[in-house]
């Protein structure tokens, strides 16, 4: 059993992990043993995940889940195909924890009356000073002019 959150665990069986050769560099090593590992779990049918946990791993999942409601992690990181398990691994209940964390709705908000009147304030304020200064150079234009 993969302890995913207290009321979330995933059993082993429902985690299918295949093995590929990593590409990219490593000379040798990585054309010869197969590093990197794929791991799907299907969501869709997993008796651990609630339609609501679903739903939002859908959104959150993106292109990593198939149409059949299969999510695919390839992890090639590193070197060892341990370490790739394990990174798999974490980056699935990762994904699944932040599913499984309900979103939290904005209520909207009005600003205060005190808030507002300080902003009107202050336009005002400046709105004055912009006239003066516009008046100054005016008068000061025709002056030289």
């Amino acid at each position: 059993m993969i302890p995913v959150t207290e009321s979330i665990t995933l059993s082993e069986d429902e985690i299918e992990e295949h093995f590929i050769r990593s590409p990219g560099p490593g000379g040798q090593h990585v054309n010869k043993v197969e590093t990197a590992v794929q791991l799907r779990f299907n969501a869709a049918n997993s008796p651990a995940l609630s339609e609501a946990v679903y739903g939002r791993l859908i959104a959150l999942a993106g292109r990593r889940m198939t149409r059949d409601g299969v999510i695919i992690i390839t992890a090639r990181r590193f070197r060892s195909q341990e370490r790739n398990r394990q990174d798999a691994l974490d980056r699935l209940v990762d994904l699944i924890r932040q599913a499984a964390t309900p979103i939290k709705h904005r209520r909207p908000t009005k600003p205060p009356r005190g808030s507002k009147q300080r902003r009107l304030d202050t336009k005002r304020r400046r709105s004055t000073i912009k006239h003066q200064a516009a008046a100054q150079h005016h008068k000061e234009a025709s002056r030289h002019g």
